[in-house]
């Protein structure tokens, strides 16, 4: 006859033994994710390694920075390396997090491991644990390498900051992401209770994220304008800037689309612009100095999206039977 189920450790079991036996058994059922988890970041932190040692010589031996570097500087290369960097987070969601919990409520593992030793919620804080940990250590580590590889060089990339194939993979971005999806995949495993089901609204659920987030990306910050002569030249500072917008301005501060005269002849140019007054530019833009204000600001977003779920799946999980 089984134990009934109960938040509390039988009198033979310490807490201790009890603690490292549930580690054990969620190490054991998902080794094989996570050995391709880690395998996928090693490959991939020696693959960043290896472009930008490859970006290093081509560097010099164009003679940068004395000198300019044809474009494009970067290749094929460099987007298969991006667009596995923008995956990771959906891979982990999908094939990760929508099977953790829902796995084990298919197969009635959830309910026989909760009738031993281990109480159901020191079962399922050991899975999200070590499931939020890998995903972390994983994107983190990745994260930092690209950072690496791409700040020093982000002068000579034809690619702007706010670009997802950048934004997304430096700093805290790509691990607050990793997290919020692999969490939105175990709450939707738990709520389904099917593994197939689970994994493809996970990838459903997942898209439609990553599109409400390249939306939200240009308002993660107030943006700025900056007005000069007509006839001037953008000022170097601002050569990394993101632009939003931008207008053509009269002398009283009245705006004007950008192309309201661009395309009249020499002629027809001069009477355009005396009719309407233009004599400057406007321009609406991001600056690079407010990046990683706006990547943190992202990430605590997305943290505490991912705090809200997970506190959501403990509290169903302890309520509901599994």
């Amino acid at each position: 006859m089984s134990t009934p189920l109960t938040d509390a450790p039988t009198e033979s079991t310490t807490p201790r033994r009890m603690a490292r036996g549930a580690h054990w058994l969620v190490l054991r059922q998902h080794r094989a994710i996570l050995l391709c988890l880690l395998g996928l970041t090693v490959l991939a932190s020696l693959w960043l390694v290896h472009q930008r040692g490859q970006l290093i010589d081509l560097l010099d031996a164009a003679g940068w920075p004395e000198k300019d570097v044809p474009q494009p500087v970067v290749g094929r290369q460099y987007e298969n390396l991006t667009m596995l960097l923008g995956s990771l987070p959906v891979i982990l969601a999908v094939f990760l997090g929508a099977p953790l919990i829902a796995a084990d409520i298919e197969q009635g593992t959830a309910r026989l491991v909760t009738t031993q030793t281990v109480t159901r919620r020191r079962w399922l804080v050991t899975k999200l644990g070590w499931c939020f940990g890998a995903a972390l250590v994983s994107c983190v580590v990745l994260s930092a390498l690209f950072t690496w590889w791409w700040r020093p060089y982000r002068s000579v990339l034809s690619y702007s900051w706010l670009e997802p194939t950048v934004f997304d993979n430096t700093g805290p971005v790509l691990p607050a992401l990793a997290l919020f999806l692999t969490a939105a995949g175990v709450t939707i495993g738990v709520l389904l209770r099917r593994v197939l089901a689970s994994m493809v609204v996970t990838f459903v659920f997942a898209v439609v994220v990553e599109t409400a987030w390249d939306l939200l990306r240009e308002h993660l910050a107030p943006t700025r304008t900056f007005t000069y002569p007509l006839d001037a030249e953008l000022p170097a500072r601002l050569s990394e800037s993101y632009e939003v917008e931008r207008w053509a301005a009269s002398a009283d501060g009245t705006l004007y689309g950008w192309g309201s005269c661009a395309e009249a002849t020499d002629e027809a140019l001069d009477a355009c612009l005396a009719k309407t007054g233009i004599v400057d530019n406007v321009i609406e833009y991001l600056d690079y100095e407010q990046m990683a204000a706006m990547q943190w600001t992202g990430a605590g977003i997305l943290l505490a999206g991912t705090v809200a779920l997970t506190v959501f799946v403990v509290w169903r999980s302890s309520r509901q039977p599994l």
